[in-house]
């Protein structure tokens, strides 16, 4: 049984680091993060061809938290499909949204500030909207003490309490300093700052979802990425256990060494699982491209392909948006002769002003593939 004692953070950065032991894996990592932000960087339009794997991180990170949700799931939400659904997958697939908005808001707020306290209560408060957490003072750091254990567990049975509310501005001020730091060693860190963060557990809710959207984010402002889309969701949620022993070992033991290791490995991991659904989106969208052309015969059909890949269950009317096609006779031929040549798939059928709804099924399996971990 624990004593009711928050914990007090160690000061940044931490002193038990052994630097040669980590040497291989820090230049493995910076490696393959390399070779991922040159396939980035090769890409004419990333935000278009890898717009699903950011959803996809959206996915995996909030499951870490206990969402239900899939990927389909949330695709089939935003094109508007009326499927049955509980109102507990309806909140799981709100903060889904809300985590890829957050994102996306983040990316561009970089372009013009660097990361900073307030910049990530904005985060916070995109992420806690009209959600299950929309009461836990959304972009406002806690004001009473919280623990971590199994659901319903009292804070004298917590595995974990972390540091005293009255205390949390001063340990972010030190986060946020470190932050800043001309360290010797970036993805080390980010492997520190992200873990600091987890421990301090600044805000009443959404703690595990920001620190992993962070992620990204610093990478990105760190020049170490072209573009923040590098995500580790999918890893840690595939070693969820392990993510979290790490963590408690360093408030128990203070073994940041052993967490560093683990972060660096998920980073090596994660790059190649990355690398390679890149390269598998990227096949698939010039294999689609020529598809969409010759079937087509249409000016329209990069666009056409772009929005698919953009929003892979798509209604006609958003298509039509998306396209500039005006002419709805026109469209609806296009797509019954994409259909035909089973390149996309009637998802539903619509009725009276409710338009058909398509779906680009070749993308989802390669973004929802079975887990490489």
């Amino acid at each position: 049984m624990n004593k009711i004692n928050p914990y007090i953070p160690q000061k940044l950065p931490p002193r038990e680091i052994d630097w040669e032991k980590l040497i291989p894996l820090i230049s493995k990592a910076h490696d393959e993060i390399g070779r991922y932000d040159g396939l980035l960087q090769s890409l004419i339009n990333p935000e278009v061809l890898l717009s699903p794997l950011t959803t996809n991180e959206a996915v995996l990170s909030s499951r870490i938290e206990g969402t239900q949700a899939s990927l389909t799931d949330v695709f089939e939400h935003e094109s508007g499909f009326n499927g049955e659904k509980s109102e507990s997958l309806k909140q799981d697939i709100q903060e889904i949204i809300n985590y890829r908005v957050a994102l996306l808001t983040a990316e561009r707020e970089l372009d013009k500030r660097d990361i900073s306290l307030n910049f990530i209560k904005g985060i916070h408060k995109i992420l806690l909207d009209s959600v299950r957490g929309k009461n836990k003072n959304p972009g406002e750091f806690r004001k009473e003490q919280n623990w971590i254990g199994v659901s319903g567990t009292p804070i004298n049975q917590a595995r974990f309490i972390p540091p005293d509310p009255i205390l949390i501005q001063e340990y972010m001020e030190d986060w946020e300093k470190f932050l800043h730091m001309d360290f010797k060693e970036k993805l080390t860190q980010l492997a520190i700052l992200h873990a600091q963060f987890e421990i301090i557990h600044p805000f009443k809710d959404g703690n595990g979802r920001i620190g992993r959207l962070l992620i990204p984010l610093f990478l990105y402002s760190k020049k170490i990425l072209s573009r923040p889309m590098f995500y580790l969701s999918e890893y840690l949620e595939a070693h969820r256990d392990e993510y979290y022993d790490h963590l408690l070992s360093i408030t128990k033991e203070k073994d940041w060494q052993s967490w560093i290791e683990f972060f660096l490995s998920a980073i090596i991991m994660q790059a190649s699982v990355n690398i390679e659904k890149s390269k598998q989106i990227l096949k698939l969208y010039e294999k689609l491209k020529e598809k969409f052309i010759v079937s087509t015969h249409s000016q329209f059909a990069i666009q056409l392909l772009d929005a698919f890949f953009q929003k892979p269950i798509i209604d006609s009317s958003t298509i039509m948006k998306m396209t500039k096609i005006t002419n709805r006779v026109t469209l609806n031929k296009l797509l019954k002769k994409l259909e035909k040549e089973k390149i996309i798939t009637l998802f539903s059928s619509g009725k009276g002003r409710k338009p058909n709804l398509y779906i680009l099924r070749s993308l989802i399996n390669i973004i929802e593939g079975k887990s490489a971990f």
